[in-house]
């Protein structure tokens, strides 16, 4: 066993396995296909790349052993979720086929799955095949950048019952940073979000399994990712938790003068604190432990009467 992993299938609260029933108390909860994440507190993801040419990690977890150990190592480091994607993207990034993606991601989830780490899985991909073929292997959660806008997304994630990640993204990831325009960014990633939360709950999908993401950095150049930040407490009028994303991105090398990825851990530690303090439930890392570290501070002076 990994250490400082809990055996079985509850999701650790301060290195602790939560007993916590969804059913009870005044708390927010999500059952991703049976392991709860308790959202009273503000949450960390792991992020796990399965990709040849991931922005951040180039390619280091393609291998699904190596994938696999990463995945123990945050969960040992204190992850509350594992994000695993194999798809790239990253501005320019090229279409993966939805055979090709289920056959990257599928023995990291199996394996996850069966090792039984204590954190839930979330499938980063908008293809309902992979959708289907991940939450069959283990996935509890959907992350998708297209906010089930492709064809059979949104009656896919109906059926298959599991909480979803709305994201906000100009263009595709192809073309979004060509040359993005809003009149006002927050306004309008705002009522795309409203709109896509009606459309999952007109499909049958329940606001309670929603998240939202204002997808930074996805159709966004420096100025508008920092008016979103910015204007993050304005996205807790949708209702739903908050998802956010910042780590490693070019908005934060950008502010660190030209940093490349691995010199932006200080800056996305940064992101996420002002995140979580505007609001984030969760927010999105490749940083585990100084992002757990970080967030817990943040915590402690929230609860502190």
């Amino acid at each position: 066993m990994v250490p400082g992993v809990q055996p079985g299938g509850g999701v650790k609260l301060d290195n602790r396995e939560s007993t916590a029933d969804p059913n009870e108390g005044g708390g927010r909860y999500l059952d991703c296909a049976g392991k709860i994440l308790d959202l009273s507190r503000p949450l960390v993801m792991g992020i796990l790349n399965t990709t040849p040419d991931s922005f951040s990690d180039g390619g280091r977890f393609f291998d699904p052993a190596l994938a696999f150990e990463r995945a123990a190592e945050m969960a040992a480091q204190g992850a509350d979720i594992l994000d695993v994607g194999g798809e790239s993207t990253r501005p320019g990034a090229p279409a993966v086929g939805e055979q090709e993606e289920i056959d990257r991601i599928l023995p990291v989830i199996e394996r996850i799955s069966d090792a039984g780490l204590g954190v839930p899985v979330s499938v980063d991909t908008s293809k309902p095949a992979v959708m289907r073929a991940a939450v069959a292997a283990g996935a509890g959660m959907i992350n998708d950048v297209l906010a089930l806008r492709a064809p059979g997304a949104l009656e896919t994630a109906s059926v298959l019952s599991v909480p979803v990640c709305l994201m906000h993204m100009l263009g595709e990831p192809r073309t979004m940073q060509l040359a993005p325009a809003y009149g006002d960014v927050t306004r309008e990633i705002r009522a795309f979000l409203s709109e896509r939360i009606d459309a999952c709950v007109a499909a049958g999908i329940p606001r309670e399994r929603l998240l939202i993401d204002p997808g930074f950095g996805f159709g966004k150049n420096l100025d508008h990712n920092l008016r979103l930040m910015r204007d993050l407490g304005s996205f807790d009028t949708l209702g739903v938790p908050l998802l956010v994303g910042v780590s490693r991105k070019s908005m934060i090398g950008a502010i660190l003068g030209g940093a490349p990825t691995d010199a932006r851990l200080f800056g996305s530690l940064a992101a996420a604190v002002m995140a979580v303090e505007r609001g984030a439930a969760i927010v999105r890392v490749h940083d585990v432990k100084p992002t757990v570290d970080a967030v817990r501070v943040v915590e402690a002076v929230r609860r502190c009467v």
